[in-house]
């Protein structure tokens, strides 16, 4: 029986794909997994029995991952489970950042109670909220992950010209790729040509605060950006500076805060990119899945702190978590024969300065075998799976 703590509401058919070997819990000391949404773990005991954390999502910046890394704790997300939710949101950000409707909207509601008059005053007053169509225009897609490929391949069917630009593009990405999207060589491509700009990037140390006055200035006189990926990719204080002298025409966020509600010429969303029954439901079956193989079987798939390693399973089974260092695997060999056991079956993946390794082993396995492996300098967690 396997242990699995809640953190957040787990959609019920992402439950229901653990089986009945799993006691799911929303309160729990000696949790084999967990599995959350956007439950914050930073100031969290990791417990000891913890083997592995599945975020029903794409970001992980609410996980300690330094820490569970230290502990061999593997770390999941579920990358394209809210694709489509997000893109649909992006999409109507494209066409509400462009025309004004929402503007309109808002000042159409103002004509309550002006009884026969509302109508002469819409034809009177509709030119204040005049907006350009997209149809022919360039969008620059910065990023084409899950998102960004849904993103540019909807904007072509809908008459634009795109341009992405993505230096980490995968080979399954770049499948999913229009042939009619141009991939721009450098990101200064897509700041010159774009009239509209979408990012699709996660936040990280390199990437906070590029959209700045620096930035800014390579762009387009009326650029229009649209933000559904994390708020600190932008510096707040150079927006403003850009929105006033009218650099930027319009700014489009997922990611609202107290400086930017206070701009003219930005919509702000309440972060509702993946809020969808749809992607809420495809978020936690993608979470349950990664996390039930990994318990039963020690297999990794989507994890953002150790590579992918998956191997079908053949009898008792080895898993270690280690760092990417030279004679690891010679130490983990010998130890398993010292053991009095054998490997009928291994494969070892490394993902920067970590590294994953699993031994299918035929003898006599016990803790004796993990205890010894354990020891090892570099290993962070072993386990033996029976």
């Amino acid at each position: 029986m396997y242990n699995v703590l809640t953190l957040n509401k787990i959609a019920d058919c992402g439950i229901e794909k653990l089986g009945a070997n799993y006691a799911i819990y929303d309160n729990c000391e000696n949790p084999d997994g967990i599995i959350l949404r956007s439950f914050s773990m930073h100031e969290m005991e990791l417990p000891a029995s913890l083997k592995c954390v599945a975020r029903a999502g794409a970001g992980v910046n609410n996980i300690p991952i330094d820490a569970c890394t230290e502990k061999g704790i593997v770390v999941f997300n579920t990358p394209g489970a809210n694709a489509n939710g997000v893109k649909e949101l992006v999409i109507l950000g494209l066409l509400i950042g462009s025309r004004k409707v929402i503007d309109g909207i808002e000042w159409a509601k103002t004509l309550s109670g002006k009884g026969a008059e509302v109508g002469k005053l819409v034809e009177k007053g509709k030119g204040a909220y005049v907006g350009p169509e997209i149809m022919g225009k360039t969008l620059g897609v910065i990023g084409l992950g899950a998102i960004g490929a849904m993103v540019a391949n909807t904007a072509i069917a809908l008459g634009m010209k795109v341009i992405g630009y993505d230096p980490y593009l995968t080979v399954d990405s770049a499948w999913r790729l229009s042939s009619s999207i141009v991939h721009a060589n450098s990101i200064d491509e897509i700041y010159a040509e774009s009239d509209y700009i979408t990012l699709h990037i996660p936040a990280t140390e390199t990437t906070t605060g590029m959209i700045n006055s620096e930035t800014i200035a390579k762009m387009k006189d009326g650029v229009r950006i649209l933000n559904f990926a994390r708020g600190t990719l932008v510096n707040d204080a150079h927006l403003a500076t850009a929105l006033e002298s009218g650099k930027v025409a319009r700014y489009v966020t997922d990611f609202p805060n107290d400086a930017v509600l206070s701009m003219e010429n930005v919509v702000a969303i309440p972060h509702l990119g993946a809020s969808t029954p749809e992607s809420e439901d495809n978020c936690a079956v993608m979470a349950a899945i990664e996390l039930k193989d990994y318990l039963e079987n020690g297999n990794i798939k989507n994890s953002v702190n150790f590579p992918n390693c998956e191997l079908p399973r053949n009898g008792a089974r080895i898993t270690v978590a280690h760092k990417n260092i030279p004679s690891m695997l010679a130490n983990l060999s010998k130890i398993v024969s010292d053991n009095g056991m054998n490997i009928e079956n291994m494969l070892n993946k490394s993902k920067k300065e970590n590294a994953y390794t699993i031994m299918d082993i035929e003898g006599a396995a016990n803790d004796a075998v993990i205890d010894a492996i354990l020891a090892v300098d570099g290993v962070y967690s072993a386990r033996l799976i029976k």
